[in-house]
């Protein structure tokens, strides 16, 4: 059977961004393809799930999450800015990118270039939401930059974002990451060890 994962994830997500490089690597040690899912996490997934913007949640739950983030970056040995200058983010724009990144040029560019957007939020302040700044990105990952950003302003891509998002919902998706593989779901970078697991079964 072959093995493909579904990737449901925001670039502004900075447990996305600890889990990207590894879970990328972990597909490709065991073979499995990636379906590349960005969604409007924040506009629609948390609604819809009875989840809360960071600002929204109550004071214990920030400081929580920053002490898991800073342990977290410790543990892994990966460089996160924890209260980078811009965020939160409208994500809409990058993640239309990705997808057509993805439709363009293949996975492995949009996962590449999916990785380059979350360092600029939570490695080099650079503000993921500004079409400029996304155009560099794109340059420095070898992609046409104005053509994918153009290519995100049309409807198939916004049609395919819509479609993510409510198949995320669908799926009862709640967070990010998010993987599904096999109808099994795992939330968080943190679940990865147990994606493996499920990827070494025949």
């Amino acid at each position: 059977m072959q093995k493909v994962i579904d990737y449901y994830f925001a670039p502004s997500s900075p447990w996305t961004f600890l889990g990207h490089r590894r879970f990328v690597s972990l597909a490709a040690q065991y073979g499995a393809g990636i379906n590349i899912k960005p969604v409007d996490l924040l506009g629609r997934v948390f609604p819809a799930a009875g989840g809360l913007s960071v600002s929204q949640r109550p004071k214990q739950r920030i400081a929580y999450r920053a002490a898991e983030l800073k342990r977290w970056r410790s543990h892994l040995g990966i460089q996160l800015n924890l209260a980078p200058k811009y965020f939160p983010v409208n994500c809409d724009i990058p993640s239309r990118m990705i997808i057509a990144a993805d439709l363009s040029c293949g996975p492995a560019q949009a996962l590449e270039l999916a990785g380059r957007i979350m360092a600029g939020v939570w490695l080099e302040e650079r503000n993921i939401a500004d079409p400029d700044t996304l155009t560099r990105i794109a340059a420095e990952a070898a992609l046409d930059g104005k053509a994918l950003l153009a290519m995100a302003d049309q409807p198939v891509v916004g049609d395919r974002y819509a479609e993510y998002t409510q198949e995320a919902i669908d799926k009862q998706v709640f967070g990010a990451p998010f993987y599904i593989y096999r109808d099994e779901p795992l939330w968080g970078q943190d679940r990865l060890d147990f994606l493996e697991r499920a990827l070494q079964a025949p």
